[in-house]
């Protein structure tokens, strides 16, 4: 079945979270989702009241993150913020794992807050995403948080906050965000009822098509409009959408938001 417009909107989570949005500019992109009709909005913690508002009524789900963006908060803060996020009316919950502990191979704090956040959000009718932030982690992490995903039963796994930057060698700091061979890795690992989201780096089009492919369901973008209108103009046009996978257009990639 070709692929439609409306099956690309609603794989988009539009990405209203860097420090420096206004309630001006949050309000301005909610109306943008709206527009769209995307998958959702996932927005800062304070902001989910304003847009439950703004998208009431609508196909646009309110998201918002927890422990973000470097998963460090105390287990009980991480919950303490899911269930004032769903009680303001967010119904999709993107945390941050505490990578500190994964790094430090202490798997048990790792599924033991994985499985008391997503215990608060299901009380609170949302639904996890898992952040791992696999810039900072060997394929073999990645694994053993997908087994723990998978024996909690969390809705998504996901690759990124989209502000993870890794600190280099000469002191610069860089980031990749969702990768081709992450992603494969973790739709491989995950249970087939958990679905896989790639947050940063899904710039374009031909990205999010390249994605999609893998079996990706969810990005995280603030691309929005300018990924629907190509795909709009191509599909007036005539343009089989998944022809740009099929010819090979994306290899890599991009990094960041």
């Amino acid at each position: 079945m070709a692929v439609t417009l409306k099956d690309l909107a609603k794989m988009i989570d539009h990405s209203l979270l860097h420090p420096t949005m206004t309630d001006e500019i949050l309000k301005r992109e909610c109306a943008v989702a709206l527009k769209y009709d995307v998958a959702s909005v996932c927005i800062k913690p304070y902001a989910v009241k304003m847009a439950c508002e703004i998208l009431g009524g609508s196909d646009v789900k309110v998201g918002s993150v927890i422990g973000f963006p470097h998963g460090n908060g105390t287990t009980g803060i991480k919950v303490a913020e899911t269930e004032r996020a769903c009680k303001d009316g967010a119904t999709e919950i993107d945390m941050v794992i505490n990578i500190g502990k994964a790094l430090g191979g202490d798997w048990d704090y790792v599924r033991d807050e994985i499985a008391a956040i997503n215990d608060a959000g299901k009380k609170g009718g949302a639904i996890l995403k898992v952040i791992f932030e696999n810039d900072y982690l060997e394929e073999k992490e990645i694994r053993k948080l997908c087994e723990i995903c998978n024996e909690v039963k969390v809705a998504f796994v996901k690759t990124s906050s989209g502000y993870g930057f890794v600190k280099q060698d000469n002191g610069m700091y860089s980031y990749k965000g969702a990768t081709m061979p992450h992603l494969k890795l973790m739709r491989e690992m995950a249970d087939k009822d958990i679905e896989v989201k790639a947050a940063g780096g899904v710039r374009t089009l031909e990205d999010l098509l390249a994605v999609r492919a893998l079996g990706v369901t969810r990005i995280g973008a603030t691309a929005t409009a300018a990924i629907l209108d190509k795909a709009r103009k191509l599909l007036e046009e005539g343009v089989e959408l998944e022809s740009l996978v099929a010819e090979g257009a994306v290899a890599e990639l991009g990094g960041g938001y």
